[in-house]
């Protein structure tokens, strides 16, 4: 039975899960989510009834018809309304439970925005050409922002208002590195966790191909390319 509540106080936590086509995978994530956190699936166009199982299995859906990521991911940081949100693929590659650390972080005020850096368990779990263009961009975020980060994974947490301040525009893969730019611009507090890093549940539908990779990256490069932000710390 799944531990998500449909209506968290404004203190709470909402975890958001971009969704295409995940039937397969959700009734795990959705066991997963800490107990007293509410899921947000958003569903981002899928044909495999997701949307249908995640209200069933306790989510709230939220529909985004423009296709991308990052158009997924922003519909679900304005669903929002807890005072911390985080962000968790929906494929069965990783724990939401792990978040729990990253939550505590954030709200102790140690860190203002807290990364996953994903370590792969099993054959298949991150592909060689995923893993060599994630590696590409955080060469690239190095020399544009200094941030010595290991990786630009999709596990994350930060506080709701504070993300919504960095305006971000991004709709398609290069949303979750722009969030990471942005909020560096901006003098945030960034860390860093371990998380371990599955086999995903059905075929992977942005980096699952060189040809995928590609263009996550040339998305993510231009994010890279834009001027420096003016800014200021979360409060």
């Amino acid at each position: 039975m799944s531990a998500v509540t449909t209506s968290p106080p404004l203190s709470g936590v909402d975890v958001i899960l971009p969704c295409l086509d995940e039937a397969e995978a959700l009734p795990w994530v959705l066991a997963r989510i800490p107990h007293g956190w509410r899921a947000l699936v958003v569903d981002n166009g899928s044909s495999d009834g997701s949307a249908e199982l995640a209200r069933e299995l306790g989510a709230t859906v939220v529909r985004e018809p423009r296709r991308g990521f990052g158009a997924a991911c922003h519909a679900g940081l304005t669903a929002a309304s807890a005072d911390i949100v985080c962000f968790c693929d929906c494929d069965g590659s990783l724990d939401p439970a792990l978040l729990v650390p990253f939550v505590d972080e954030v709200r102790s005020g140690t860190a203002d925005l807290v990364l996953g850096r994903r370590r792969p368990q099993g054959r298949g779990a991150w592909p060689a050409h995923a893993r060599a263009g994630n590696l590409a961009l955080a060469l690239l975020l190095r020399r544009r922002t200094g941030l010595r980060l290991r990786d630009l994974g999709p596990l994350r947490a930060a506080r709701r208002e504070s993300l919504l301040s960095l305006g971000l525009t991004d709709r398609r893969s290069g949303y979750p590195l722009q969030m990471v730019v942005r909020a560096a611009d901006a003098g945030w507090r960034i860390t860093e966790h371990d998380v371990l890093y599955l086999p995903r549940t059905g075929a992977s539908k942005v980096t699952g191909t060189w040809r995928g990779t590609w263009q996550a990256v040339r998305d993510m490069s231009r994010t890279l390319a834009e001027p420096v932000a003016d800014g200021g710390r979360p409060q």
